[in-house]
């Protein structure tokens, strides 16, 4: 499979500062988006702390890694990679008043020929558009999702509630982090989007369906979803990382293209 990766940011027409970090590497076909929360600025030391340590940490193991690395070593490199994150965010808030409670959410997928290798922790996204139908291939860890679950609250109420924002896990709150993780399988042609809530809160899924799916290059699409959202509002930095995926050209020996011409 061939990947390409666009990440665009935003920081909205509310906040202030830019509380979003994304980073991606593609020879290692990693992708990290996190959207920090916390006292004045520490929320962006956190996110960008979880981005910078995921991306070096998974890059160096990746690099090291035999091609026919099993999944479940890879499952357990993200696990070891998160942890590691987790504490030195942990340790930074405890360590360091002005970062006092500071943490952050957190989405994590590696690429690899078949299949993807994705976690999360907290509200921020990852749909997947396969075939013109979008699907969200996470779940929020968010007290409104609880509360759907259990069946108190519709989706169409939820989407009116007030408390979007409360989630129930985070990167870097607490001694050890309780990440999500999940296999995909992957196709020619899927579009996978890693999102914060400042893209997710102010449209709907089948809005950003529309815009990802739209015959154009993909940082024209990304831009389109970061400019329909502040159009909405930009109530929250809005953050996207959107990676395409297509099917490798057939490699054939130096005899076989002679053959052909």
């Amino acid at each position: 499979m061939i990947y390409q990766f666009c990440a665009k940011t935003d920081t909205g027409r509310v906040r202030a500062n830019n509380e979003d970090s994304i980073a991606f590497d593609e020879s290692n076909r990693i992708a990290v988006l996190a959207d920090g929360m916390g006292g004045y600025n520490a929320g962006e030391i956190a996110s960008g702390m979880a981005t910078s340590i995921l991306t070096a940490e998974l890059g160096e193991w990746l690099q090291n890694a035999k091609k026919s690395t099993p999944a479940s070593d890879i499952r357990h490199a993200i696990e070891v990679a998160v942890a590691r994150a987790n504490h030195a965010i942990f340790e930074e808030a405890q360590n360091n008043v002005s970062c006092a409670g500071m943490g952050t959410t957190l989405v994590v997928g590696v690429f690899q020929d078949s299949y993807l290798m994705l976690g999360h922790i907290g509200d921020s996204r990852c749909y997947r558009l396969r075939n013109g139908h979008i699907e969200q291939i996470t779940k929020d860890h968010s007290l409104l999702q609880e509360q759907m679950d259990a069946g108190w609250i519709t989706p169409a109420e939820a989407a009116l509630s007030s408390i979007k924002n409360l989630v129930t896990r985070a990167l870097g709150v607490e001694e050890n982090a309780l990440l999500e993780i999940h296999e995909f399988d992957i196709q020619p042609g899927d579009l996978y989007l890693m999102c914060s809530d400042g893209l997710s809160d102010m449209m709907s899924e089948s809005a950003i369906g529309r815009i990802a799916s739209l015959n154009m290059d993909i940082e024209q699409r990304a831009m389109g979803l970061i400019n329909a959202a502040n159009e909405m509002g930009g109530r929250d930095n809005i953050s996207v990382l959107m990676i395409e995926v297509a099917e490798a050209p057939e490699k054939r020996s130096l005899i076989a293209r002679w053959l052909r011409k």
